[in-house]
């Protein structure tokens, strides 16, 4: 017979005192650290603990009873259920000072590296429709709220269309509107999951994996054209029949998009990079702007998601690489080939590098379109291409730029890097938990001198930062 479990405590009257990570507020209840999503320094409120460590515990709160002066209004009416934007009901001010001391407290506890004095954060041009690309899960299983649930109202529509659900992977909460994007993504969104609703289209079910709607993606660039790509499921004769139904909708209903393409998706994730993508209707690419530069982005190619802050973000990697024009750079993890081609114009060349094939396709094509000749780009996984033979083929590069994933830096691409013996690294990263570590792992031979955290999400937790590395004399 199994133990009954023992009730999780309410905790009453409680004052929430700080920002924790991950977008959460902290309280602390004698002896304990309580950590709470939703809620603004200043708050005083009851909670329910949800999980219970042995030093910490998880609550969500269950009642306000005061309110903390700092708290503004949430301008989305989905803010405390999708978990897209956690910090809509903070000013944007203090997220600024929030983030910028989650970089410090970052790189200075994990990386225990001496640190220089770090520059102010540079906040976002735009604080609302600032991407300029959504993902949007379809399923047969639509998220019911607390309140929609104690309704008792049967719902007989329970296909949605929105954004998964933090731990519960298979449900999609039914989003309306989202700020986050120019309004017309809204329309193109709101326009698919109508039509399937009124042709009775099967939505996705992640666990039966069966159900034809399956995954939208919406791109669009500062030269005004959009993107949209729909991931389908056939599981039935006549399934493709009812997609190109819906693709033809769509593009009849806007004219607007330059670039509608369509994919069958069998695997268990929504992941395409490896699928043949087919094209409806218009290119397989759109055009973005930036400093003077024409860059070609396609389905599958990295570009910053915050167009308008991208620049500043690469002005201060130019600024940190202080290129002369003879300088060999090599741009590691150069996805589109954007911040190669930004700085090749002050370097004598640049090497690319860069996992993703089509990407790198996509960066040869971004040199040529804008007469740039001094960069060659290669593709393959970075540990099996950055190796002392590539290096003494290609030249030791005079400064280094490296903008990896947020797992940071494979150990043996931090060992070459080492070899090299490079006179500066300009490290770009959306993680400052791994860059952190990078820079351990850097020390002995590089010093940090310089520290710009940048905001490229505002409401959200995270936070790029660029940090210039110089080796020690």
């Amino acid at each position: 017979m199994s133990r009954k479990k023992k009730p999780l405590p309410l905790l009453e009257n409680v004052t929430i005192t700080d920002f924790a990570a991950e977008g959460k507020s902290i309280a602390r209840v004698n002896d304990m650290v309580v950590f709470v999503p939703f809620s603004v320094p200043g708050d005083v409120v009851d909670l329910q603990v949800k999980r219970k460590k042995h030093s910490y515990c998880e609550a969500e709160v269950v009642r306000f009873i005061k309110y903390s002066d700092m708290r503004v209004e949430p301008m989305c009416r989905h803010f405390g259920i999708c978990g897209g934007c956690k910090w809509q009901n903070v000013p944007y001010s203090e997220q600024l000072k929030m983030k910028q001391k989650q970089v410090h407290d970052q790189l200075k506890r994990i990386g225990k590296v001496e640190l220089p004095e770090f520059n102010p954060i540079l906040g976002s041009v735009k604080t609302s429709a600032y991407r300029n690309k959504l993902e949007f899960g379809c399923s047969n299983k639509r998220w019911l709220t607390q309140q929609e649930v104690a309704s008792g109202v049967n719902f007989s529509q329970m296909n949605a269309v929105g954004f998964h659900i933090t731990g519960a992977f298979d449900k999609i909460l039914p989003v309306e509107q989202c700020h986050l994007m120019d309004n017309l993504h809204n329309d193109i969104r709101n326009a698919i999951r109508d039509y399937a609703y009124e042709t009775g289209m099967t939505f996705f079910d992640i666990r039966a994996r069966k159900g034809l709607l399956r995954d939208i993606m919406i791109r669009n660039s500062e030269t005004g054209e959009w993107m949209v790509l729909v991931q389908f499921h056939y599981d039935e004769t006549g399934d493709e029949q009812r997609a190109l139904a819906l693709m033809e909708h769509i593009a009849n209903r806007f004219p607007q998009i330059t670039a509608l393409l369509y994919v069958d998706n069998q695997k268990c994730n929504d992941t395409f990079n490896d699928l043949e993508l087919t094209v409806y209707k218009g290119n397989d690419y759109i055009y973005e702007v930036m400093d003077g530069l024409k860059f070609k982005v396609g389905a599958k190619s990295f570009y910053q998601t915050n167009t308008e802050q991208a620049f500043h973000l690469y002005d201060v990697v130019r600024k940190f690489a202080r290129l002369t024009g003879n300088e060999l750079v090599y741009d590691l993890y150069t996805g589109t080939g954007t911040i190669a081609n930004f700085v090749s114009r002050y370097a004598k060349h640049v090497v690319g590098i860069e996992y993703v094939p089509e990407a790198i396709e996509d960066a040869k094509v971004n040199s040529a379109i804008n007469g740039i000749s001094n960069t060659t780009f290669y593709a393959g996984d970075m540990k099996d291409i950055l190796t002392d033979d590539f290096i003494d083929e290609h030249g030791k590069p005079d400064i280094i730029i490296t903008d990896p994933p947020r797992a940071g830096m494979h150990q043996d691409v931090v060992d070459t890097i080492l070899r090299t013996g490079t006179e500066r690294i300009v490290y770009v990263s959306c993680n400052p938990a791994t860059q952190a570590r990078d820079l351990a792992l850097m020390d002995n031979i590089y010093k940090v001198v310089e520290v710009q955290p940048v905001d490229m999400f505002p409401h959200t937790p995270h936070v790029e930062n660029v940090v210039l590395l110089e080796k020690r004399k």
